[in-house]
């Protein structure tokens, strides 16, 4: 009877053991749901429109910050969140992607007008002062610094790359690193929602 028991005892806990790992849930992404920042922005659309995160509040909220020049990581990124949204079909009309430009002497609001939806139509494109995109992207932890090369009008940036997401109701939830895969950012998308 006591050898009954005990193995009776073992299956209960392993069994509660098996049902709280089936609670939890693996994301792709980094899960930063407890970081205290990257909070909000004010900053303004490529269609003139001032914009907060609260704009967007029922969708999740993909933001990635870069410059139109940027020859490589951008656009990768960009390319890539196109896919996503290809890979979420009808879903994706649950997501906003935003592109918050570090370098506004170059992004204007034309610029950014032309490029942003280039990707897909529903992106948006953000941009606001020097001193406004410091104060953002230092609140996203975001670096940046301005390279000068040949001329005097020719610069990089270089820049910290990764897609911050947030959740429907604007609360900060993952950040897929550069580099990150369309079916797996799709994947985690899916969850959240």
């Amino acid at each position: 009877m006591l050898k009954f028991l005990m193995v009776l005892f073992f299956s209960l806990m392993l069994n509660a053991c098996s049902d709280h790992q089936a609670e939890r849930v693996h994301f792709n992404g980094t899960d930063v749901s407890n970081a205290g920042y990257a909070k909000d922005f004010d900053l303004t659309d490529h269609l003139g429109e001032s914009r907060r995160l609260a704009d967007y509040k029922g969708k999740l909220v993909l933001v990635f910050f870069g410059y139109t020049h940027c020859p490589d990581v951008c656009p990768t990124t960009l390319a890539d969140m196109t896919k996503v949204m290809k890979l979420l079909g009808p879903q994706r009309e649950k997501v906003q992607v935003i592109f918050i430009t570090l370098d506004p002497e170059r992004d204007t609001r034309a610029v950014l007008a032309k490029f942003v939806p280039s990707f897909d139509a529903t992106f948006v494109g953000l941009y606001g002062t020097s001193a406004q995109i410091d104060k953002v992207a230092k609140d996203f932890k975001v670096f940046h610094e301005r390279k000068n090369t040949a001329g005097a009008e020719s610069y990089s940036i270089d820049h910290s790359a990764g897609t911050y997401v947030y959740d429907q109701s604007g609360k900060l939830r993952l950040y897929f690193k550069y580099g990150q895969k369309p079916h797996e950012i799709a994947n985690d998308l899916k969850m959240l929602m």
